[in-house]
């Protein structure tokens, strides 16, 4: 084995190491999720849910591919070991990949 040095990149999770912190971050990652669904040049919220928002399994509306829904919950659910604070929500989301609605599609693309 040799001693290559502190480690900067590992599995697309960017690593930068301090006297004494060590700070984690996938924003490599999360701008790659955002340039894929097209989400580049949308607005920032400060909640990651709307506060009358109510999601059902039942919910009324426009069906959704449920492929490219899978694909998003999937890259979130990478995300969240870097981002805690989206797990919630992305468990969430999780339950409505059958047969998504773009209300479903909405609420998922508000995390992002």
């Amino acid at each position: 084995m040799t001693n290559i040095g502190l480690m900067i990149y590992y599995l697309g999770i960017g690593i930068k190491q301090g006297q004494d912190e060590i700070f984690v971050s996938q924003e490599k990652f999360a701008k790659k999720i955002l340039k894929k669904f097209k989400m580049e040049g949308y607005a920032k919220v400060n909640t990651l849910v709307k506060c009358e928002a109510r999601l059902s399994r039942n919910d009324e509306g426009e069906k959704i591919s449920s492929t490219t829904f899978k694909s998003l919950v999937e890259n979130l659910k990478y995300l969240e070991c870097t981002r805690p604070d989206i797990l919630f929500k992305v468990i969430l989301m999780n339950r409505f990949m059958k047969t998504p609605t773009m209300i479903h599609l909405e609420a998922l693309k508000r995390i992002l």
